[in-house]
């Protein structure tokens, strides 16, 4: 199995628990699942009615990951004219969003978020250079450095 194909089964498992999946075998069953979580869509619509919500999602990768959950669940995204593009907007039940989509898109943003981190190290390494590691803090070139050893005295 790939690393694609245990991140995919991990993001499935991941809706599963949001959908409140009881036994492994149900956890396995993306599809109910997803059902599960439209029919609380549908329930909620009816006693909590749909509120427009302005997410700003500038990270592009969690922001196709949110719009993709949202059409998931028969959501429409849209953005009016003149916002930027990194700003999603939805007509959302408050319940659903708080209780099982801002949650499952956290969650599900957290582990893509990891595997690209993870898949992107691995190229830069093998590919570009083996030191990944952040670069050095200097102190600018105007500052006085100060020894240690000697409080208040420049070097």
């Amino acid at each position: 199995m790939t690393d694609e194909q245990r991140l995919i089964e991990k993001l499935l498992r991941i809706e599963a628990l949001h959908a409140g999946a009881a036994t492994h075998g149900e956890r396995e069953a993306a599809a109910q699942a997803r059902e599960r979580i439209r029919a609380r869509l549908a329930r909620e619509r009816d006693n909590d009615p749909p509120e427009e919500f302005s997410f700003s999602l500038p990270d592009p990768w969690s922001r196709r990951l949110f719009i993709a959950l949202l059409r998931r669940y028969d959501l429409r995204p849209y953005r009016y004219p003149r916002q930027r593009r990194t700003t999603v907007m939805a007509r959302v039940p408050r319940q659903f969003l708080d209780h099982t989509l801002w949650p499952e898109f956290e969650e599900l943003d957290r582990t893509l978020g990891s595997y690209l981190k993870e898949v992107t190290e691995r190229v830069i390494r093998e590919g570009i250079a083996p030191d990944t590691s952040e670069v050095e803090v200097r102190p600018a070139q105007n500052e006085l450095v100060f020894d240690s050893r000697e409080p208040n005295q420049p070097i």
